[in-house]
């Protein structure tokens, strides 16, 4: 079997990067981790080639070699999903598809024309699936009501994979969150009992991109990676050792709920570990609107005081914040914002609420009948409005979104905030600790690397755009200069987080101009749905 692995693609948003990564000549931020893992599980008799439309074009050879095709991603990813689906239908092809965006809206993958729905976690529903095809079925649906155990998962075919083109390298270690937030799909998809791999397990998937040559950034996909604190501590007591002896060939991002600033021995470990920045879902700092959505793990300390906690253990900290929730209070957004700049967040992730299928939100709203109609690619896309009816006037809501967006990636702020942040973080003792263990690992001549001249080049692009061309310019010297005097190993996460704003400048304009525009369209939806339901409305 001749299978084509497709990777539909993600319009422009906040993670996006566009004009970052092409300072450093790559052309996506991560690969398709679901896809190489299918291609894992499913027969290793049958032949793969993967496709990510993110990098490149699908060729004509590729069609006319492949005997079924397999589509895999998310909501927003929906226009380009479906497309493919029908130039794969229209080119004669069998079709299956899978992954969150089919397994939360299964109806729109029949009705887009695929023959084969492969839904939620496939290491219970791919056999299903094999063995109809196998047994000459044409069609069918797959699902599985229990979750797998991820022990069993196979090393991701990470071969598929054009590792040139990619920034950071997805790796997994565990699925599913122990919190009950109301507006998160995840624990919809992947439940609230943290499934983890084995220590070694992982270890063998790392050993298996060293083995490749990969040796960037690694980013562990896990939607909460400190859900099972006992078994992320198993993880990282034989983590720290491998880590060490290479020389620590990958430095480590993940994703992990606030209350990791709890835990100083975890934070100290993950450190240790190679791990470089956390990505925390702090929401908002109104402690009212955190509760009506059931987030209640941020209230249990002062978030500010978390964050910095965090921050001082040698983690960077990037962060997402929501506006919208209901009964917030008027001024939601800046107060966001002061958050932000008060405890120096250089990437913090904004948007407006939305209403993601199946959730606890999405079943409240739909009983109260404030769902609005609307495209589900919109969702998870920072360009687009709330897809309800708020508990306040959505044209302030929105407002604030753009003013605190705006806000958020002045140059100037942005820069303020990389400076103060980066100075912090870097001066955590287990930060510097590593920093000496890989600088004797290359002195020593071990697994030399050719040098990136890339580089060089990105130095050159952001030395004159934020050190000459803009508003920038002495606070972008001036800050250099003093790194260079007090921390000079420093300088190469500060020059890094600044490239960032080579994306949001343009980015912010894009927000603001497609909320603006979208707004007048809202008011008048929102007219005729309250002319429908004069009582709700009331």
């Amino acid at each position: 079997m001749n299978v084509l692995l497709i990777y539909p693609l993600f319009p422009k948003t906040f993670w996006s990067f566009e004009k970052t990564l092409a300072l450093v000549g790559r052309k996506a931020m991560l690969p398709p981790l679901g896809l190489v893992t299918v291609a894992a599980i499913l027969p290793q008799t049958w032949d793969y080639r993967l496709c990510d439309r993110n990098i490149g074009e699908i060729s004509e050879a590729d069609w006319d070699w492949a005997e079924l095709v397999i589509l895999s991603g998310m909501i927003v990813q929906r226009d380009d999903f479906i497309a493919q689906i029908r130039a794969a239908k229209a080119r004669g092809k069998l079709v299956a598809v899978g992954g969150p965006y089919p397994t939360s809206i299964p109806e729109e993958m029949s009705a887009a024309g695929a023959d084969f729905l492969v839904l939620d976690e496939g290491e219970l529903t791919l056999p299903m699936f094999v063995e109809a095809i196998e047994s000459g079925a044409t069609s069918g649906t797959f699902r599985s009501g229990e979750k797998p155990d991820v022990t069993t998962t196979p090393v991701p075919r990470y071969d598929l994979l054009d590792l040139n083109a990619y920034t950071e390298m997805s790796v997994q270690f565990s699925r599913g969150c122990p919190f009950q937030c109301e507006f998160c799909d995840i624990i919809v998809l992947y439940g609230r009992k943290p499934r983890t791999k084995a220590p070694e397990q992982l270890l063998a998937e790392l050993q298996a991109l060293y083995d490749l040559g990969w040796r960037r950034s690694i980013f562990l996909v896990d939607d909460n990676f400190i859900g099972n604190k006992r078994n992320v501590k198993l993880l990282l007591k034989a983590l720290i050792p491998w880590m060490k002896e290479r020389g620590y060939p990958f430095s480590i991002n993940t994703e992990a709920s606030v209350d990791l600033a709890q835990d100083v021995e975890l934070m100290e470990s993950m450190v240790e570990a190679g791990f470089s920045s956390v990505f925390l879902g702090i929401e908002t700092p109104d402690e009212g609107s955190l509760e009506v959505t059931r987030k209640f793990q941020n209230t249990r300390d002062p978030l500010s005081e978390s964050v910095q906690a965090i921050i001082h253990s040698g983690l960077r900290v990037m962060a997402g914040f929501i506006v919208g929730f209901d009964g917030e209070k008027t001024g939601a957004g800046q107060r966001i914002v002061e958050f932000v700049e008060k405890t120096t967040i250089p990437t913090a992730f904004f948007s407006m609420l939305q209403a993601l299928p199946n959730t606890a939100l999405w079943h409240r709203l739909d009983r109260e009948g404030r769902l609005l109609e609307g495209d589900v690619d919109k969702m998870g896309n920072q360009t687009n409005l709330i897809n309800f009816i708020p508990t306040r006037p959505i044209e302030e809501i929105a407002q604030e979104y753009v003013d605190g967006f705006w806000q958020l990636y002045d140059p100037i702020k942005f820069m303020d905030r990389v400076y103060h942040h980066v100075r912090t973080f870097e001066a955590a003792p287990q930060r510097q600790a590593r920093r000496q263990i890989k600088k004797a690992f290359k002195a020593a001549g071990k697994d030399p690397q050719p040098f990136d001249f890339s580089i060089l080049r990105a130095l050159g692009i952001i030395a004159w755009q934020q050190g000459v061309v803009r508003k920038t310019r002495f606070k972008f010297w001036g800050y250099l200069w003093t790194l260079w005097r007090s921390q000079p190993d420093s300088i190469v996460s500060f020059l890094s987080v600044c490239a960032q704003i080579e994306h949001f400048i343009e980015y912010r304009s894009i927000v603001k101009d497609q909320i603006e525009a979208q707004l007048a369209v809202y008011v008048a939806q929102k007219a005729k749905h309250d002319a429908e339901q004069p009582a709700i409305a009331a």
